[in-house]
């Protein structure tokens, strides 16, 4: 094995010092309050003002599916291949392709529809609805974290997330406005600055699902889901075992998105997370922690509503130079 890995590929990001969190240390009661009227916890009529918003805008957020008659449709579909079938990899969708040819299956009669994602009679589960289904797919965020005081631990998906750079490994995640107070991850992130990002696999997907669910407060995601706990080393909050990756992480910066509040509702954020360490699994790495094995990864992606997606197939595609391509085409020739 080479120098600087142990036997759980335990990888360090080489950072000297703590990460900045910049602005970290607002007043959180400001930063993430429910934006609407501030009162104070001895104000009665206000405070119930305050819940009533919270009343009203849970009637109308759509967001979470209920879905009654899911077990029913679910009995009429095929099972889950649990073959373990290898990952096929085919040819790229048109071998013939050549620089001016544009897409293949073009239809100059389509036509679009403009839309204005703030018209007053939009809702705004209709922007929701669109972004996640034509923004797809998307890698799950599964995110531990502690709370300020080390009493409670939070795991929980997030659909808003994704690495942004490796230099340093920098990732983002988006924290929607919900009814109520925020999320529990994304005030443990501001409180304390740390956290535990975990790669999602296929045999993985109920136990990640069911950290989504909205327990009393004090009840453990960890429990519910059935997952295990193991160690970090620059951070407080726990990994998920059962991930082939996950990322040790602090927060570099925070900022809330203003300006759409709703009555009753959270404040919605993003927030940057800058990784710490590394840990891969060694049966789903090389022998410098380089690649993941996508047969060991085996990543499921969100799609639209319900759905998730798998892998079942890929095709490569070389990124190529200029230099190189002009040399052998007259169409980029000709531009330049």
């Amino acid at each position: 094995m080479p120098s600087g890995l142990k036997s759980a590929r335990y990888l360090a990001a080489s950072l000297a010092r703590p990460l900045p969190l910049k602005g970290r240390r607002h007043d959180l009661h400001a930063l993430l309050a429910i934006p609407c009227r501030r009162t104070s916890s001895s104000s009665f009529p206000a405070a119930a003002s305050v819940a009533e918003e919270v009343k009203q805008a849970e009637a109308s957020y759509k967001i979470v599916d209920r879905a009654a008659d899911f077990a029913e449709k679910q009995a009429r579909r095929p099972d889950f291949d649990h073959s373990g079938a290898p990952i096929e990899v085919t040819k790229q969708p048109n071998p013939g392709w050549q620089y001016g040819d544009g897409a293949r299956g073009y239809d100059p009669s389509w036509t679009h529809t403009e839309v204005d994602p703030y018209a007053h009679d939009r809702p705004m589960i209709s922007n929701y609805k669109l972004l996640v289904s034509g923004i797809a797919p998307r890698p799950i965020g599964f995110i531990s974290t502690v709370s300020a005081d080390g009493r409670t631990k939070n795991l929980a998906p997030f659909s808003y997330f994704q690495v942004v750079d490796h230099d340093p490994p920098t990732f983002v995640v988006g924290f929607s406005s919900r009814p109520g107070r925020e999320k529990d991850t994304y005030r443990n992130l501001l409180d304390t600055g740390e956290c535990v990002i975990n790669t999602v696999s296929e045999g993985m997907m109920e136990a990640v699902s069911a950290t989504s669910l909205d327990p009393p407060h004090g009840v453990s995601e960890w429990a519910v889901s059935g997952l295990l706990e193991a160690p970090a080393t620059t951070v407080r909050p726990s990994r998920v075992h059962e991930s082939v990756l996950s990322v040790e992480g602090r927060v570099v910066d925070a900022k809330e998105l203003g300006g759409h509040a709703r009555p009753g509702m959270s404040a919605a954020g993003v927030v940057l997370i800058q990784a710490t360490r590394f840990w891969v699994r060694d049966d789903a790495t090389n022998d410098d922690a380089s690649h993941v094995a996508l047969d060991k990864l085996r990543p499921v992606a969100q799609l639209g509503g319900m759905s998730y997606g798998r892998i079942t197939s890929t095709f490569e595609l070389p990124r190529k130079r200029w230099a190189d391509e002009k040399a052998i085409s007259e169409l980029l020739s000709g531009l330049e």
